[in-house]
């Protein structure tokens, strides 16, 4: 597991620089807490763009000490409040065993939320934990996959009806270089993909989406129902097709308090790589569990969270209580209750831009295997 001490740093160091009353003059200041100040003092232009970038530092035993800047920005298109809040996320990272990536997230409407272009792109050199394939795969990992990993995932979707958005959707992953450390007794190299592979996946994408802040959702529906194909006429070296379902909705309780629901499904048909298949765990869904501890053709997962933003006693403190349940199974016949693996857990919030209502978060999640610790800007769904 993979601890961020500075991200927690971070985190309390905001709300002490809070908590302190301006009584110097900008002149007077050091860089630092005219930066702080800017971010925590957010009563300007509620339209103007807003920006933040941090350090981080976190700790693994894989990756030994790694060192990071992370990134937001966030916008109106033409400034106009009526058009959806737009976003861009970036982290790069740089870890002692001479590993490293760039990523970046972004969600873009443009006027009169007319487009939407949802998308993510990494490239990185980092190791990824083998446990091998199923809902009985090993409690410890079975080897440790070092490789070069690229991908590039977008979604052009255009607004037909109010709210709701068609298009299309493109997918490109490449594993290469791929070297196998720290093997078991009990490593078996995956039997598709194992020594790397690239495949790009075209597909169709329908998308109702009638939230205005997708950071920090308070009411609203999202509902995502896609496919991509993947086949060697656009350059895979595997042949599959991918559905996705993702359906969240966001019901507000009584003031500042937000019930929030995800079922998610994704189901896998063909030669899938191993690096491919449908991946448990994470920051956003079935927090607790480290992202592919589990892996299969298919994934079916639902999550609850209970939200306070904020507390009653305060104008920026918040927290919420989740729960979620989830399993791999390999075809349809195959799942079943029994196998459903339970996670939950709890977390602080600090509201880092009044203004634009986004929140920081600080997650801790329990499962049968231990825990998980996550922070992030805005949200985990």
């Amino acid at each position: 597991m993979k601890f961020g001490i500075a991200n927690i740093v971070l985190f309390c160091f905001l709300l002490c620089v809070s908590s302190l009353k301006a009584q110097n003059t900008d002149e007077e200041q050091g860089v630092f807490k005219r930066y702080f100040n800017q971010i925590l003092n957010d009563t300007n232009d509620l339209s103007a763009p807003k920006f933040m970038t941090y350090p981080t530092l976190a700790y693994s035993p894989e990756t030994r000490w790694e060192i990071g800047l992370s990134s937001l920005y966030i916008y109106s298109a033409k400034r106009d409040l009526e058009n959806r809040l737009s976003e861009v996320k970036a982290f790069t990272f740089y870890t002692l065993e001479k590993q490293y990536g760039i990523w970046l997230d972004h969600m873009l409407y443009t006027d009169k939320n007319e487009w939407f272009f949802l998308g993510r792109a990494r490239y990185q050199s980092f190791p990824l934990l083998y446990f091998g394939i199923g809902p009985d795969s090993q409690s410890e990992y079975i080897s440790r996959i070092d490789g070069e990993y690229t991908l590039f995932r977008e979604r052009f979707l255009r607004a037909v009806l109010p709210s709701l958005y068609f298009g299309l959707e493109l997918d490109f992953q490449r594993l290469s270089n791929v070297k196998y450390k720290d093997v078991t007794i009990d490593h078996q190299p995956p039997s598709i993909g194992g020594n790397g592979s690239t495949n790009v996946g075209l597909g169709l994408g329908i998308l109702y989406d009638n939230i205005h802040n997708a950071l920090n959702p308070r009411e609203g529906i999202y509902s995502e129902w896609a496919f991509l194909s993947y086949d060697g006429i656009f350059g895979s070296d595997f042949k599959m097709t991918t559905y996705i379902i993702d359906n969240r909705f966001y019901r507000p309780v009584k003031k500042n308090t937000v019930i929030a629901g995800q079922f998610y499904g994704q189901f896998t048909r063909g030669n899938a790589p191993f690096n491919m298949l449908s991946l448990m765990g994470g920051e956003s869904l079935m927090r607790g569990y480290y992202l592919g501890r589990y892996r299969d053709n298919h994934l079916l997962a639902a999550q609850l969270e209970y939200r306070i933003l904020p507390f009653k006693f305060s104008k920026r403190w918040g927290a919420s209580v989740f729960m979620a349940t989830g399993q791999v199974f390999s075809q349809n016949n195959k799942f079943q209750f029994k196998n459903l693996l339970p996670t939950g857990g709890a977390g602080l919030r600090f509201l880092v831009f009044p203004e634009k209502d986004i929140y920081t978060r600080v997650d801790v999640a329990f499962t049968q295997e231990g825990r998980g610790i996550y922070f992030f800007i805005g949200e985990a769904f």
